[in-house]
């Protein structure tokens, strides 16, 4: 811990020195240095304090060099500050990191870079500042492209209303221009900022590795090939998931998690039984069970193999890192009891077996989604197993599950509260009540009827 503290303070530190060689190389003015440090820095902080994985501190970093030198290269040639797409940093970060305060801070941190740029106009860097915090507050959670092209229609029509009404404020724009210049330009400069969102989008999504609600609406596609693989290759397996997905979806909007990434992960956490699928009992007749002619060590490895299959899987067809993770965490390092039951069993008196053999590889979930999708999971299958499903029972077993999964530590690394756990199990058990309820048994003459 000590010597990854001191490697923290040396990346820091050589941070801090590169971009005061940066700033004096290009004579910038010291508010941007000091800008790059602080933003560096919080980031540092957001990161540690909020335990984030979902992005490495470069990536937002880089996201601010790219716009700065642009508006740098804008401003030095004395071109028109609508020639800088400034909304686009602002839209990014929000699509793609999905955190408010880091969206803001950047915006807020192009927006002191740019004025001091612009020999220390302050009115400047307000422009950009109330503009871009607008392009935040239109872009948060957008699952549509067309949503993005028109907040940029909408920015750039209050862009044009504050630059009329501040005319004075930004008298150099409008001494000899025309009239394209003065009220055109800031139209332009808000959609086209969006059309360069929508534009390079995908690319940073496949840089940075991150998946969007954009594209995770496409992966919902149920004409997906993987998808459609299930459904004809394993019914079973692909009704599961679906079941799963909504119980994740609803689960995460509870504990205000993020509720489409789940459900998206959810779809596509079982694809590696596609391998296989005759040898899980969802895809299985009642007349036939492939496992009863194969030992407990064998039928233990089919069932884990189903992870490293899916992994394989998602690669071969290019699913997102961010999915790949609902893959390898669903189970964790649970325990394979069934079949670990039928080993003990099977046991001679001076045989002995270790229980770690039976465990899934993990890793462990990391994210409240990921943990979420492995208890739905988990929850879904005992609930699909009872003969007689009243809610009492539901609810019985959902909480068993839950509480089995928290003392085996299979929820150590992520940081659901107790009260959390507790939230979820009500949604659990509220949705599978109305999915497995009994039902009433109609009269003879009834079905006689219905013939």
């Amino acid at each position: 811990m000590k010597s990854l503290a001191i490697a923290d303070r040396m990346k820091f530190i050589l941070f801090s020195l590169l971009s005061f060689m940066v700033g004096k190389i290009l004579d910038i003015n010291l508010i941007v240095v000091i800008s790059l440090i602080l933003l560096f820095s919080y980031l540092k902080l957001f990161n540690q304090k909020h335990n984030i994985k979902t992005y490495s501190l470069l990536h937002p970093t880089f996201l601010f060099v790219i716009s700065f030198v642009i508006s740098y290269v804008v401003i030095k040639h004395r071109w028109s500050m609508f020639y800088v797409p400034f909304c686009a940093l602002s839209m990014l970060s929000i699509i793609l990191f999905n955190e408010l305060n880091i969206s803001l801070l950047l915006t807020l941190a192009l927006a002191l870079s740019v004025a001091a740029v612009a020999n220390g106009d302050f009115y400047i860097g307000l422009f950009f500042l109330v503009n871009g915090i607008l392009s935040v507050i239109l872009t948060q959670g957008v699952r549509k492209r067309i949503a993005i092209i028109r907040a940029g229609f909408i920015i750039g029509i209050i862009q044009t209303i504050i630059l009329i009404l501040g005319r004075g404020v930004f008298a150099k724009e409008f001494i000899g221009k025309f009239l394209f210049s003065v009220y055109i330009l800031p139209f332009i400069n808000g959609i086209g900022s969006s059309i360069v969102v929508v534009g390079v989008l995908p690319i940073f999504e496949y840089l940075f590795r991150k998946v969007t609600n954009i594209s995770l609406l496409e992966l919902a596609d149920f004409n997906h090939p993987l998808l459609q693989r299930l459904v004809l290759e394993a019914p079973g397996t692909y009704h599961h998931s679906l079941v799963v997905g909504n119980l994740s979806e609803a689960a995460c909007n509870a504990i205000g998690a993020h509720a489409l990434l789940a459900r998206i992960g959810a779809y596509y956490h079982d694809i590696g039984k596609l391998s296989k699928p005759e040898y899980f009992s969802e895809n299985q007749t009642l007349e036939e069970n492939k496992h009863d002619s194969l030992s407990p060590s064998m039928s233990k490895m089919i069932i884990m193999n189903h992870v490293r299959d899916g992994v394989d899987l998602a690669k071969k067809y290019r699913l997102n890192t961010g999915l790949i993770d609902f893959i390898t965490q669903h189970h964790g390092t649970s325990l394979v009891y069934y079949f670990y039951l039928r080993a003990l069993e099977n046991l001679e008196e001076d045989q002995r077996i270790k229980e770690e053999g039976f465990r899934y590889p993990g890793p462990k979930p990391n994210t409240r989604e990921t943990a979420v999708v492995l208890l739905a999971d988990s929850v879904e299958a005992a609930v699909r197993a009872l003969k007689d499903p009243t809610p009492a029972r539901i609810s019985e077993v959902v909480h068993k599950v839950i509480n089995n999964k928290f003392i085996d530590g299979q929820l150590d690394e992520c940081d659901l509260t107790l009260k959390d756990l507790e939230k979820i199990s009500e949604v659990f058990t509220r949705i599978l009540s109305g999915i497995y309820h009994s039902r009433v048994a109609y009269p003879e003459n009834y079905k006689q009827a219905l013939r």
